[in-house]
């Protein structure tokens, strides 16, 4: 694709000696706070559905991977149709239902049961837990760590079971509190923590964007009071007042 060409063929200039002193003095390593920002743009474009945004940002990191791959050619290891050939390899390779028509499936879950072998077969016998970046975000690692585990059968049998632990986990904290051992307190909030995933997770539901949209009503909410009142001479119960009109007015859609 001649866009692609372009932007790659840019991204050779950039980093040249005629370049851009900026662009020729990045890492891989200066990569990670960067890439992190711009897929979590991704996201908020995905959320928003804003689909300008969306091609926006979907433009930038495309950029960056560009750009990462540019920084490894110069290093000798491989260059950007390294990567394109060896995903549509992969990817070719994981839907022998779709492109030999050798095992043909009409089930999403079957699908994936197919795709775990097929990675496996790809990968060889290693641990089940290995894989999953040390760098992930705690919920969606947590997430991603049980689900596997999961597949094993290493599972609660019912969601009530996962209540029974949750309650088990709010004693344990109260417990800490009431000591005041504060290392206790950490874990004790980390075993609940935990414990929540594994709830969201039965139910089908990241525990990341759960909380992510939380986070978003909240300061919805927030922002709302911040506008009717100065907060440094506002009653809680004022402000008690003001969250709850916010919350109604949402409810309402205006």
């Amino acid at each position: 694709m001649q866009e692609f060409t372009q932007l790659v063929q840019l991204m050779e200039t950039l980093r040249s000696d005629e370049g851009c002193p900026w662009d020729r003095k990045q890492t891989t390593d200066s990569f990670r706070t960067f890439l992190l920002q711009e897929v979590y743009e991704v996201i908020e474009a995905i959320e928003e559905e804003n689909a300008a945004m969306l091609r926006e940002e979907l433009g930038d990191l495309l950029f960056h991977i560009v750009f990462l791959a540019q920084i490894s050619k110069e290093s000798g290891h491989f260059d950007i149709r390294d990567v394109v050939k060896d995903v549509y390899t992969k990817m070719h390779g994981r839907h022998p239902h779709v492109f030999r028509r050798e095992a043909p499936v009409t089930e999403s879950s079957a699908v994936e049961q197919k795709w775990e072998e097929l990675k496996k077969k790809e990968k060889g016998d290693r641990p089940l837990l290995s894989g999953v970046p040390r760098n992930m975000p705690a919920l969606l690692r947590a997430y991603t760590i049980t689900g596997r585990a999961a597949k094993t059968g290493f599972d609660w049998e019912k969601t009530e079971d996962v209540f029974e632990k949750m309650s088990e986990e709010l004693d344990e904290f109260r417990k800490a509190e009431a000591a005041g051992d504060t290392a206790s307190i950490r874990e004790e909030i980390g075993d609940i923590l935990f414990t929540m995933v594994n709830l969201s997770r039965r139910f089908h539901v990241d525990p990341e964007d759960a909380l992510r949209r939380t986070i978003n009503k909240f300061t919805r909410r927030f922002s709302y009071i911040e506008k009717k009142v100065n907060l440094t001479d506002t009653s809680l119960e004022e402000m008690d007042r003001l969250w709850n009109e916010a919350k109604r007015m949402e409810k309402k859609g205006e």
